[in-house]
């Protein structure tokens, strides 16, 4: 099982709380950056562009705690920037386990060896550690040879530890699904407790635009990925996400389903865009206009956006919305999703890997088809 029942049962009984309730925006993961800083600089990333006075900024302990008290959600995701190169994240840390929130510590591992000692085992926390790929893969996504070496090594350490750890992987166009396949294994191996999954989207600030995937394509490769898949895999991540992922779904974008929390408040939309921000979370709530946002807005921005901080709430809201939810959550858990073509997908010839690159003018994705 790749959650505790006590999580699953936390999450179960708050989202029946908000259906009973009548409430139709409600936050499922908080999505804390404590800082912006970072100690790798990945292309594809758009955290680490701000200036230096910004970078420098830290959300205090207090900051954090007020953020999480007043959006309530069961779930915090602490990302960044890189969470460990905050001064105070074991204190911060800390106060959200006495808060019995679960909390997914999103780290590159580059630190986690030497940080370790700050925290202590609880089914409360989780790193998340974001493993690109096997090694070639993630030391090209991250810009960083060695980085794989390391994050496994930290990985093994913190389980070694008692500690709970998943992966979270970003994968972007080029990636090979045999290759994706085959570290699926590595990682069920190494003995994480589940594995996140989600395209990358195309940040604004991101100094690599060419390599995000649009829609048409990234259903094309998780369904190469996904299909036929093996019983010891285990992902932490609703399985109607995963049917999204592969085509199989659709849903609308639940932008408020995951809101940010930074050094500049509580921002608008979502994780991915930013259109200014509010100073409390009823105010987001309450004077972003919603609609102007998801794919089915017709916002360019949005138009390629497949990515878990959006739609996996909007699948953990379908499990709840109706019988045939929850049946077909059942039934996604159990199922191999047997597939001959995507079978015959994993054959075809994959160009070779490649480094994210800067560029110098974006490229503006569309909706594309294969």
């Amino acid at each position: 099982m790749p959650v505790p029942v006590s999580q699953m049962w936390t999450v179960s009984t708050y989202v029946l709380r908000q259906k009973l309730a009548g409430r139709k925006q409600y936050p499922l993961v908080l999505m804390l950056e404590p800082l912006f800083r970072c100690n790798l600089a990945c292309a594809g990333c758009g955290k680490i562009q701000y200036p230096a006075h910004i970078l420098k900024k830290d959300l205090t302990p207090e900051e954090c705690f007020r953020a999480v008290e007043e959006c309530g959600a069961p779930m915090v995701s602490i990302p960044g920037g890189e969470p460990l190169m905050h001064p105070q994240i074991g204190e911060i840390v800390e106060g959200l386990v006495a808060r019995k929130k679960y909390i997914y510590l999103c780290t590159n591992a580059l630190l986690l060896k030497e940080k370790i000692g700050l925290f202590k085992p609880s089914k409360y926390l989780t790193f998340s550690v974001h493993l690109d790929g096997q090694r070639e893969e993630h030391d090209l996504a991250v810009c960083r040879e060695g980085g794989y070496d390391i994050a496994v090594d930290a990985v093994r350490e913190a389980l070694k530890r008692g500690f709970r750890v998943t992966t979270n992987t970003t994968l972007f166009d080029g990636a090979n699904p045999k290759s994706v396949r085959a570290f699926f294994d590595e990682m069920m191996e190494l003995g994480v407790e589940g594995m996140m999954l989600s395209p990358g989207y195309s940040y604004d600030k991101a100094p690599d635009q060419k390599h995000f995937l649009g829609r048409a394509r990234t259903r094309r490769m998780f369904r190469a990925i996904l299909s036929n898949r093996k019983k010891e895999w285990k992902f932490n991540l609703s399985p109607l996400f995963l049917e999204f992922l592969m085509g199989k779904k659709t849903y609308p974008c639940t932008p408020w389903g995951m809101p940010t929390y930074n050094v500049f408040g509580w921002q608008k939309p979502c994780y991915l865009l930013q259109d200014g921000y509010a100073e409390s979370f009823s105010e987001l709530l309450a004077t972003t206009e919603w609609s102007k946002y998801g794919t089915e807005s017709g916002n360019p921005a949005c138009a390629n956006c497949m990515v878990h901080s959006g739609y996996e709430a909007s699948a953990v809201d379908a499990i709840y919305s109706s019988l045939g939810g929850f049946l077909a959550t059942v039934k996604g858990t159990f199922s191999r999703y047997r597939d001959d073509e995507a079978l015959r997908m994993l054959e075809e010839p994959v160009a070779a890997v490649n480094p994210l690159v800067q560029i110098a003018v974006a490229e503006t994705l569309q909706e594309t088809r294969v």
